[in-house]
């Protein structure tokens, strides 16, 4: 997500149903998060080109697999909190997401990637990582940060906890959960540095 998260809109709380049906009639985006809708806002330069960066090497070493790559156009639905998102990337290996029936929403993903700016960082870190870890299938949810050169790779283990995993000493990330290895060169790829006016005021 490029923005913060905005004030939910002054719509009663409803449920996934109503949800989907009402936005299919909307000229924006929105996500449904504890039964309140939120408008998505725009991203910025950087946070467009970090997801493509990534979603193009996702494809490229993908192609021929049963795994596929979606990007923020893309919705997932994470039954536990009846919650809709779109993920800045997301890859899914599970054929339930590969049928007619699941041609506009998802359910299964193996990995989830967030960029992240200084103003959605809680957010992201906190109750959308929370949604996230419901979801049985998910093996590693990947955070980058869009105004530095930092990425934090959580993988859930054997016993359900979640773990990170830094970067190797060459900058590689390796990606188990679908066999991919993902590299800071490849992710921050043309992406333009952070200027004074897009950093928060302290």
């Amino acid at each position: 997500m490029g923005q913060a998260l905005p004030p939910p809109l002054p719509i009663r709380k409803i449920d996934v149903a109503s949800f989907l049906a009402w936005e299919n009639e909307q000229p924006e985006r929105h996500e449904l998060v504890d039964g309140e809708i939120y408008a998505m806002t725009g991203a910025r330069d950087a946070n467009n080109r970090i997801a493509l960066n990534v979603a193009s090497s996702f494809m490229a070493q993908l192609r021929g697999k049963p795994c596929r790559t979606f990007m923020s156009d893309m919705k997932l639905h994470i039954a536990t909190a009846d919650a809709i998102c779109y993920p800045d990337v997301f890859v899914t290996c599970d054929p339930r997401d590969h049928s007619p029936e699941a041609d506009l929403i998802k359910h299964h993903p193996s990995l989830v990637v967030e960029v992240i700016s200084p103003s959605t960082g809680a957010y992201d870190r906190g109750r959308k990582f929370e949604l996230y870890r419901s979801l049985p299938t998910l093996q590693e949810v990947l955070f980058i940060e869009q105004d530095r050169q930092q990425v934090d790779l959580f993988r859930r283990n054997g016993d359900g906890r979640w773990e990170l995993f830094p970067p190797t000493d060459a900058g590689a990330l390796l990606l188990t959960s679908v066999g991919l290895t993902l590299t800071l060169a490849q992710i921050y790829e043309d992406v333009l540095p952070a200027t004074p006016a897009d950093e928060p005021s302290r």
